[in-house]
Parts: C-alpha cells; sequence; structure tokens
C-alpha cells in the first residue's frame, strides 16, 4: 500500500482513534500490507479485524500488532491501536462475503475496506496507474493470469492470486497496489445486481473486460438476462476516455456494446461476426497433444494489420477467447503483436486449481480444475479432458472425476443429468461421480442411462461418497497413459483429492510446461 499516517487512514475512513494518540496518529505511519490474516502481516503493516464462524479477527489483533501491524482496523477498542468504525446492517452483497457477522462488525470494517481502498486508488490513478477490470462467468481468473503476464514487460504489474474477486478480495487487491505499480489487474465477480457496479466504484477501470454470460449464480441471479444485466455493470462503469473488450462471440457481450460510452474492441474467433467486424480474432485453431491451442493472432488497430502466430501455454480450446481478450487488453496498453504472442506462449496456469495439467512419471496426466464449476466451464473442462486423451499417437483412457455445481437454482438438476449425459457423448472411458447428494445423483444416473454403462470394466459409471473413496478407486485402477480430470465446486473439496493425485509418484512436469 502507499505510504499513508494512521490519522489519514482514520479520516479516510471515518473511524475514531483508540488505544493511540491523536499525535502519534499522525506521525505512525502505515507502510506495509494490509491483511486480514494475522498470520501474514509485517512489519508497518495494517491489520483487519473481521469476524469469521471460527475465529473473529478481533481477538488475534494484539498478535497481529506483535507481528509489527502498526494499527488495525476495528469494530471496537482491542487493546492496541487500532482505527475504530460503527458497526452496520451488513447488506445482502457483504453478507455473501461473511461467514459470520451477527452484530454488523464484519460490514463496518468492509465498508472502511472499501472507502480505504477507493481513495488509494484515485491518487495512484491520479499518478498514472492503469485499472484493468475483468468479468465473466466463466474464466476470469484465467484471463486475469494471462493479462498479467502479458502486461509484465510493460511495467509494474499487481493482480489478485487466485479468484480474490469480492467484496473482500477486491479491495485487499487494490491496496497492494504502490506508486511504482503500472497496471492493477482485477477481477471483478458478482452474486447479486450491483455488485460489479459496486466494485468498480472502489477502483473505476480504464480498461473492462467481459468474457462471457453464463450460467454461473443462476440460483441467486434467477435468469440469464439477470445475469447479464450485471456483467454490464462493468463496460458501464468504464468512462468515455477508456476501453471495453468485449467477446462478441457471446450475443449477450456483444449487445454490451450499446450500454458504455467507452470504445469498444470487439474480439472473436472469426474476422466477421453478427455485430460486424472483429478487431482482434483468431484464425486456423488447432491443439497439440495436450489440448494447447495454436492459432494465428490478428488484431486491427492505429497501427494497422497485425498479426502473429501463437502456441498458448495453457490447456484447452476455451482458452482461445480468454487469450484473445487478454491480447486485446496489452495491444490496448502499447504491447507489440509479437511480444504477445511470445508471452502467450510463455505463460502457463498460475493459480492453483484452474487447469493445472501435470505429467505423472509413470505416463498418467492429471488435470485438475478443481477450484469451481459451472455448466460452461463444466463442458470445457470435458472437452479438454477428451482432447487430451485423443491427442496422442495412440487413444488413452479417460477419467472424469466430477463433483456438485453449486448455486443453480431450480436448474440444478438438469444441468447435472446435462453433464453425465456430456461425459458419455464425448467418449469419457470412466466417470467417478464424488458425493451422495441428489445433484451429483442425477449426473451419475444420466450417465448411466445415456450409456447403458455398468459399474465395472474398462468403461463405465460409478458413484462414491467422497474424495477419499475417489483417490482409493482411482489408485486402484489407474493405468500408465491415462488421463483424468477433477473438476467440482470449490465447495465440493475436490482440490485435495487432485493435488494427492498429482502428487503419486515422481512427477514429469506441472502447470505450464510443456512435457
Amino acid at each position: 500500500m502507499i505510504d499513508l499516517t494512521v490519522a489519514r487512514i482514520a479520516e479516510i475512513v471515518g473511524g475514531t482513534l483508540a488505544d493511540i494518540s491523536p499525535q502519534d496518529a499522525a506521525e505512525v505511519h502505515v507502510t506495509g500490507t494490509v491483511e486480514f490474516d494475522s498470520r501474514a502481516v509485517g512489519p508497518g503493516g495494517l491489520f483487519l479485524a473481521l469476524p469469521g464462524a471460527r475465529s473473529d479477527g478481533h481477538d488475534h489483533a494484539a498478535s497481529a500488532v506483535e507481528a509489527g501491524a502498526v494499527v488495525v482496523l476495528a469494530a471496537r477498542p482491542v487493546g492496541v491501536p487500532a482505527i475504530v468504525v460503527a458497526p452496520e446492517v451488513a447488506s445482502e452483497s457483504r453478507a455473501g462475503v461473511l461467514e459470520h457477522d451477527p452484530d454488523g462488525s464484519g460490514a463496518a470494517v468492509l465498508g472502511a475496506l472499501a472507502k480505504l481502498a477507493k481513495a488509494v486508488a484515485e491518487e495512484l490513478v491520479a499518478g498514472g496507474l492503469t485499472i484493468i477490470g475483468i468479468t465473466g462467468s466463466s474464466g476470469k481468473t484465467s484471463t486475469k493470469d494471462l493479462v498479467a503476464a502479458l502486461l509484465e514487460p510493460l511495467g509494474e504489474v499487481v493482480a489478485p492470486p487466485g479468484s480474490f474477486n469480492n467484496e473482500l478480495g477486491h479491495p485487499w487487491t487494490v491496496l497492494r497496489a504502490t506508486r511504482r505499480t503500472d497496471y492493477l489487474v482485477l477481477e471483478m465477480s458478482a452474486r447479486h445486481p450491483g455488485n460489479i457496479a459496486a466494485l468498480a466504484r472502489i477502483a473505476p477501470p480504464a480498461i473492462g473486460v467481459v468474457l462471457n454470460v453464463g450460467t454461473a449464480h443462476l440460483g441467486e441471479f434467477g435468469s440469464r438476462e439477470a445475469i447479464a444485466r450485471t456483467k454490464s455493470e462493468l463496460p458501464q462503469a468504464v468512462p468515455s476516455s477508456g476501453v471495453v473488450i468485449l467477446n462478441v462471440d457471446d450475443p449477450s457481450v456483444a449487445a454490451m456494446a450499446h450500454v458504455t460510452s467507452g470504445w469498444v474492441v470487439r474480439v472473436s474467433r472469426s474476422s466477421e461476426t453478427d455485430s460486424g467486424p472483429s478487431d482482434v480474432w483468431a484464425e486456423g485453431v488447432s491443439l497439440d497433444e495436450l489440448a494447447r491451442p495454436r492459432f494465428t493472432l490478428h488484431a486491427m488497430d492505429a497501427r494497422g494489420a497485425l498479426e502473429a502466430e501463437v502456441h498458448l501455454g495453457v490447456y484447452g480450446e476455451h482458452q482461445v477467447t480468454n487469450a484473445l481478450c487478454a491480447s486485446a487488453v496489452a495491444l490496448q496498453c502499447g504491447a507489440g503483436v509479437e511480444q504477445v504472442a511470445a508471452s502467450l506462449g510463455a505463460a502457463g496456469p498460475v493459480s492453483r486449481h484452474r487447469m493445472q495439467v501435470t505429467n505423472r512419471a509413470d505416463g498418467v496426466i492429471v488435470i485438475d480444475d478443481a477450484y469451481n464449476a459451472n455448466p460452461d466451464s463444466m463442458r470445457a473442462g470435458l472437452q479438454a479432458l477428451a482432447q487430451i486423451a485423443r491427442g496422442g499417437p495412440t487413444q488413452r483412457r479417460s477419467w472424469a472425476v466430477l463433483g456438485e455445481m453449486g448455486e443453480l437454482g431450480d436448474d440444478a438438476i438438469t444441468e447435472h443429468d446435462g453433464i453425465g449425459r456430456l461425459a458419455v457423448r464425448l467418449d469419457v472411458s470412466r466417470l467417478v461421480v464424488v458425493g451422495m447428494g441428489r445433484l451429483v445423483t442425477a449426473m451419475h444416473h444420466a450417465a448411466v442411462m445415456e450409456g447403458s454403462w455398468g459399474a465395472s470394466g474398462d468403461r463405465g459409471a460409478v458413484q462414491v461418497a467422497d474424495g477419499d473413496a475417489a483417490l482409493e478407486l482411482l489408485r486402484a485402477e489407474l493405468q500408465p497413459g491415462d488421463v483424468v480430470l477433477v473438476k467440482a465446486s470449490n465447495a465440493a473439496g475436490l482440490g485435495a483429492l487432485a493435488e494427492a493425485l498429482a502428487a503419486e509418484g515422481p512427477a514429469g512436469s506441472h502447470g505450464g510446461a510443456r512435457p
């Protein structure tokens, strides 16, 4: 974070001082990072006292100060130097972020955090910082990682780790930026209408990227149209001096060109679309033996027609659109097309449990995409599995280890049924459904009915109770050369299964490395 006195922070957030005098507050500076985990606090830091289901940050304030924090942002005095903000009723949006907030103390601290991040962002933008916001029902994290990689040759980049993209992670990431930061890359997620607009007010984006409108969080939004309206809050937040990058292969995204005052850059898998000619597009898409896309990148800008050959270091054909959107960002920031192509080739998966591919020493390939899942990303993962299984000199056996997809509302049964049937239609050899709830049971039943599968042999579908049971089954039945996809919503907890599976025996290569 930028250097600020405790007094200035208190003024920004509208808090009062506790256990620190006004004179000391005017002289003591926060020079370190802002943290909500007391174990992560370092010298000169600011600690956020947030309540949780098992632990209240207020109880860890003293240990945070011992670790180096100079002040705590809290909702009540904590016996050490603090800026205290009055508790408030948690808004609907913040209630989805906080595990436990019976008295509104967490909402108060989050609200103060947002004010602080907004003030810091305004100061840094005035000094030349470029803020990039990315939204979409799927692909945000992968695209964020690609954007960060493409901008790195141009200057200092700050981007969130993993999917830090809500009312806590968003301002926390903003406050990682310093006066040396040139580019701030932010994911922007939503569980309710107005979420993205609120995040954009904290850190107004000069460049906005909309990837797609899918069915993630359909249960909370009620309809795909409501999701589209919420995603459109990002292009609406971009000023007339800014740029909006739209994946116009998605009609709902293409329509957002009419709701923004920013300069629109159209990205597509083809040069011509229903919405008009593309500004950045791919030609001649093909996949290598591990489903890493190759294509010719084309772009039209003030420099004229540009093109370069790209061989992505990430996995799955769905990454083509992510790479095109990231390329459009980098080109708008002044990168050359050859530089973009080289950076795309060198950029492997960064965030954990997102299309991380491990080639084990025994020849088994593990695709760890266990962080999250919705119907669109689940279909993309299954397609990547099928592509890798048939990409080598011989057809490999393929395993799909799948768990529940959350937050799909009334469509949950139908969507899980569709994924079970898709696994059969893509000729996946074995489907292992993890969990015993009604949704995963529907997935298993659909696969059995679609393929008339039994529960044994080289082909079939099986349902197991949990990740441990799935791991035991895989250890017993995997053969050299098999390909395994592990994917579910994060709540299913299959990340540990994927990590254990990838670690079986000495691994060959990981992440973006090319086996």
